[in-house]
């Protein structure tokens, strides 16, 4: 059961938290990562892409010439792909990139991601991130008391608009909720940082 220190805003110790084997101890599965990290960024796209066939082109209703005797090559249409202003031929239309993945497979990644920063001594346990005004210069203060690197991920026990919105304009940093954490965001980042409140949530609800 790996033990990590507990610091407060300041940067100074506080305590310490055992942390769960299951869930911050696992062994990294890369082949899982991967499949995770793929299946998040597939599922980024909206696959609303799309190009006009000949059919759906306007104009090129009448044949440009006749059949034979012309000496050009025949034609139907003016809307035919070889022709400017033609259709475009087996051009991209709307589709789902969608991968789903089953719950084994998305408990594994997420085991795998949140022990390899543990493992990579990359993960900040605080006991409280708090804050009661908006103030990007205390959250400033706070990463550099930590020695938090460029891009950081900020997971909160809960929704604090003050704690929120004191870090949007923080360039690099990115918050986000216990319960809405992902594989890409954690792998993504050079230091997370977790609430301990988080860390107790996360425990409950992935260590069953």
């Amino acid at each position: 059961m790996p033990n990590m220190n507990v610091v407060n805003m300041a940067g100074k110790k506080v305590g310490e938290i055992a942390l769960s084997d299951k869930v911050f101890g696992a062994k990294v599965n890369e082949a899982v990562l991967h499949t995770a990290v793929r299946a998040y960024l597939m599922n980024q796209r909206q696959g609303t892409q799309s190009t006009l066939t000949r059919s759906e082109v306007s104009g090129g209703g009448r044949k440009p010439w006749k059949q034979k005797g012309t000496g050009h090559a025949r034609q139907g249409s003016t809307r035919s792909p070889q022709w400017t202003h033609g259709g475009i031929a087996l051009g991209p239309k709307p589709r789902s990139y969608r991968i789903e993945l089953n719950k084994q497979t998305k408990r594994a990644a997420m085991f795998s991601a949140l022990s390899s920063k543990v493992a990579a001594e990359e993960m900040i346990v605080v006991d409280a991130i708090t804050a009661t005004e908006y103030k990007t210069k205390n959250m400033v203060a706070m990463l550099g008391a930590l020695g938090a690197a460029k891009k950081t991920l900020v997971v909160l026990p809960e929704n604090n608009e003050f704690v929120i919105k004191s870090f949007a304009n923080i360039e690099g940093v990115k918050t986000t909720q216990w319960n809405t954490i992902n594989v890409y965001d954690i792998l993504n980042c050079d230091t997370l940082i977790v609430a301990q409140d988080a860390v107790a949530k996360i425990e409950e609800v992935y260590a069953r």
